[in-house]
């Protein structure tokens, strides 16, 4: 699995699993479905209520820990200094683990400076080993590190085929902030002017989608997938992608059939 270098040299898989939906025996199955196909980055939050399945699962792989790459955050009940410290400790107990490699707050909470606090206290305590933010805009963004002492490693937003955020990924880099992606996969919408079309075969079946930027701008603008996706044709299918040796493809793993999504630059 290839790697980035943020901004305080922790390295960090360019994809990861995302668990957002993940509920389960069967949650718990896909993550280690996930991890025996090579993923190594597992993405979770205290919103989605699916920590302790991540932290079974990591258990059960039998993967050494420093192979791993863990990402929680905490959301809006714990938008306090105090109440943002007990929240770390939760996650690390939910998680089963000592330490945390990326941390993000949620959203752009007005009290976020404050919650900042107490994500700098753990990066230097050892329990976590990189922080940042998640679904802050421009706007907020600039706004945010006006304010703290530790520039965010990393900003999670939606970033996708038909809303790249080119212009948010260049204010980033600019800081030293990497971009990492949520819905890569666009979570099964479609867009008119650039359907997917779905033509099966058997057993296997191809989604086609053409983009507006090349295959290693995509992977640059979109390092991160989250892979538990709601296509056209399924209401909630747990699936599995990963990149294929040469690049070019993304192999989507159902339990009951798999999907080839090749794309293409115009």
């Amino acid at each position: 699995m290839n790697e980035l270098t943020l901004n305080n040299h922790v390295r960090m898989p360019v994809i990861g699993y995302g668990t957002w939906d993940i509920r389960g025996e069967a949650g718990k199955q896909s993550i280690l479905t996930a991890l025996d196909l090579g993923y190594r980055l597992i993405d979770t939050a205290q919103m989605y209520e699916n920590e302790y399945i991540v932290g079974y699962a990591v258990k059960e792989s039998g993967i050494p820990r420093e192979e791993l790459f863990l990402t929680t955050k905490i959301y809006r009940p714990r938008t306090t200094y105090q109440k943002a410290k007990s929240g770390i400790e939760q996650s690390l107990n939910e998680l089963q683990t000592d330490y945390i490699d990326l941390l993000l707050i949620h959203e752009p909470y007005k009290s976020a400076p404050e919650m900042y606090e107490a994500f700098k206290e753990a990066l230097r305590d050892g329990k976590v080993r990189a922080i940042g933010i998640s679904n802050f805009d421009a706007e907020k963004y600039k706004e945010f590190v006006r304010s703290c002492e530790i520039i965010p490693a990393v900003n999670q937003v939606e970033s996708h085929v038909y809303f790249p955020q080119l212009e948010l990924k260049n204010l980033l880099n600019s800081y030293g902030t990497q971009m990492q992606s949520w819905a890569s996969f666009t979570e099964g919408r479609t867009h008119p002017a650039r359907p997917f079309h779905l033509m099966p075969t058997a057993p296997a079946a191809v989604y086609e989608s053409r983009i507006l930027i090349s295959p290693e701008d995509s992977r640059s603008v979109c390092p991160f997938s989250y892979c538990t996706i709601k296509w056209q044709s399924w209401s909630t299918s747990s699936a599995v992608a990963f990149l294929s040796p040469d690049g070019d493809s993304i192999v989507i793993s159902f339990p009951t059939t798999r999907l080839f999504a090749r794309y293409f630059s115009t």
